[in-house]
C-alpha cells in the first residue's frame, strides 16, 4: 500500500492506494490488453495523483485568491474527470476479462473514495472564498 505522511491529504493517500493497486493488478493482465486497458488505467491513475498534487500546491488567499482558486479548481476537476474515466475503463477491463471482478470491485471502491474526497475538498475550498469572489 501507499505510504502516507501525517500531514498528507487523505485524498492523496487514497489516490496513491488506487494507483498502487492498479499497477499491481494490471501486471497480470493478458498482454494483448497492454496498450488498451493496462496503459490507460496506469496513466490515468498517475494523472489523478499529479493533478491532486498540482491543485494542492496552489495556495489561494490574499489579493489574487479568486484567480488562484480557479487554477486550483481546474486541477481538482481534471483529477475528478480522470477518476471517472478510470472507473469506466476498469469496468470495460473487467468485461473483457483483463482484470478479475474482485479487482474491479476494489478499483471501484478506491475510485469512489477518491471522488468523494475530491468533492469534499472542492466544497471546502468553495466555502473559503469570500462571497464576492464566488465563481460557481
Amino acid at each position: 500500500m501507499a505510504q502516507s505522511s501525517p500531514s498528507e491529504l487523505v485524498v492523496v493517500t487514497r489516490a496513491k492506494e488506487l494507483c498502487s493497486y492498479i499497477m499491481t493488478v494490471t501486471q497480470k493482465s493478458p498482454k494483448h490488453f497492454r496498450f488498451t486497458f493496462v496503459t490507460r488505467l496506469q496513466n490515468l491513475s498517475l494523472n489523478v495523483i499529479e493533478n491532486i498534487y498540482r491543485a494542492n500546491d496552489i495556495f489561494f488567499g490574499g489579493k489574487h485568491g479568486t484567480k488562484h482558486y480557479a487554477e486550483r479548481l481546474e486541477y481538482q476537476r481534471k483529477a475528478l474527470t480522470d477518476i471517472r474515466i478510470l472507473a469506466y475503463f476498469a469496468f470495460l477491463a473487467m468485461e473483457q476479462q483483463s482484470i478479475l471482478p474482485k479487482q474491479y470491485e476494489q478499483i471501484s471502491k478506491l475510485s469512489t473514495d477518491c471522488q468523494h474526497l475530491l468533492g469534499a475538498w472542492i466544497n471546502s475550498d468553495k466555502k473559503r472564498l469570500p462571497p464576492s469572489g464566488s465563481l460557481l
